[in-house]
């Protein structure tokens, strides 16, 4: 794995100033925020009046829980321009989710917004450990994904050369990072995983390769993951957190000399836990779903979003802003397997610790009678036979979801290359149950 020494230094000097002079800041721009999405987004001020609160009632950071969430319904229903703040003609550039669950959800940026978006963003691939000069390979898909343009603008921001290849042709992604000697690639770490199979086959070890940095991210990892790519790729492997609903990557990153977990960057936005039951707010420190506030978004404010993401909040470290916690899962891709809460990342911890088994895996939901029924096919890789039998890893790897997760599944193990790649976010779980009527 690549050096990862001891930095003083930082993009921007809000990243180390006082937590009194970032919580100031902080609580301007939220009132301005409030008074803001209050005065210009119908639906916040319908809201904020059915929940019997004024912008002019936050008076501090406690006052916030009075304020009513945002759910991805909100913005669907109010699609597609419904949530924005500003005229369109102040606006410079629309993005939007993929709807394959459906209607799409919206943001727009002014040209404000882009700016600081392309700011945070640089913000990120420094904390990563990149510098102006450095080559950088954006193989997150382009268009109206947020990731490639984000990643783009923002390693141009930072003064770095872009190689803007987005996603699939993966013999071309390695063709490039043989030829061109990028020093960072910024990709889905499930995808980082098909690339490095891809330089294995060519005959070729990518700890050979160039690249020295991967900032992961658009989907949930497991520091299992992590350990993994980091050790095929020798590189350091930096998680990168955002949603499209909030501004794209660059919400929060890890800081590469720590490596403990995304800093939010809470000038630009307000991180809070609640218990995704009651909606309460916990102190730091507890596990719950993450809610966010956008604190500088011009287009398209959004107050107390619910991201659906399991973590907590933890103290600074590298920076004085506050860590994410590593992601559990999300409160929408648990599934609920005979009366058990399982989340894809649980099986997914497990999977690597088999040194037998590659991350490459997915589960099949189905209904055997009244119950339903998980089937994990998970792939080997090509050192199995040094650690036992297809029938001795699958019985390990069955008692070890039995111990850690408390039900029994039924696990087939595939031979290499033969469970689906994805060119971008990997699907999980394919969900075979009958739909109700």
């Amino acid at each position: 794995m690549a050096a990862t020494g001891k930095r003083k230094d930082y993009y921007d000097p809000i990243e180390v100033a006082s937590r009194d002079e970032l919580q100031a800041m902080q609580l301007m721009r939220l009132k301005w925020t409030l008074s803001h999405a209050y005065k210009n987004v119908p639906h916040y001020r319908t809201v904020f009046q059915e929940a019997g609160v004024h912008p002019d009632d936050l008076q501090s950071f406690d006052d916030l829980s009075r304020f009513p969430f945002t759910l991805k319904t909100d913005l669907r229903d109010n699609y597609p321009f419904g949530m924005f703040a500003t005229s369109m003609k102040d606006v410079s550039r629309i993005h939007a989710s993929s709807g394959t669950t459906g209607t799409p959800t919206v943001g727009g940026y002014t040209r404000q917004d882009v700016d600081n978006w392309a700011d945070l963003v640089a913000r990120s691939i420094y904390a990563s450990g990149g510098r102006p000069g450095d080559m950088v390979q954006v193989s997150y898909g382009y268009g109206m994904f947020t990731g490639g343009l984000g990643a783009h603008y923002g390693a141009e921001k930072l003064g770095c050369t872009v190689i803007p290849m987005s996603g699939g042709q993966t013999q071309r992604q390695i063709q490039l990072i043989r030829d061109f000697k990028p020093r960072i690639i910024m990709v889905t770490p499930s995808y980082m995983l098909n690339l490095l199979d891809e330089f294995e086959r060519q005959g070729m070890d990518p700890r050979e390769s160039s690249l020295e940095i991967g900032i992961f991210g658009a989907e949930p990892w497991t520091s299992g993951m992590r350990d993994s790519i980091e050790e095929r790729a020798g590189i350091d492997a930096l998680d990168i957190y955002g949603l499209t609903e909030l501004m794209g990557p660059g919400v929060a990153n890890e800081c590469v000399e720590t490596k403990d977990g995304p800093t939010i960057w809470e000038d630009h936005f307000y991180p809070e836990i609640i218990d995704p039951e009651t909606g309460e707010v916990l102190p730091d420190g507890e596990e719950g779903e993450l809610v966010i506030t956008t604190l500088t978004r011009e287009a398209a404010p959004v107050i107390r979003y619910r991201t659906r993401d399991l973590t907590r909040l933890e103290p600074p470290t590298a920076r004085n802003m506050r860590r994410i916690g590593r992601l559990t899962g999300r409160t929408d891709d648990m599934l609920i397997i005979r009366g058990v809460n399982v989340f894809p990342s649980q099986l997914e911890e497990l999977i690597v610790r088999q040194p037998g088994l590659s991350p490459h895996y997915y589960l099949e939901l189905s209904r055997k009678g009244n119950m339903d029924h998980l089937h994990l096919v998970v792939e080997q890789n090509r050192e199995l036979e040094k650690h036992g039998t297809k029938e001795q890893t699958t019985n390990l790897l069955s008692q070890a979801v039995k111990d850690y997760v408390g039900i029994s599944i039924d696990i087939t193990i595939a031979d290499p290359g033969k469970v689906e790649r994805s060119i971008g976010k990997a699907k999980r779980v394919h969900d075979n149950r009958p739909k109700d009527n």
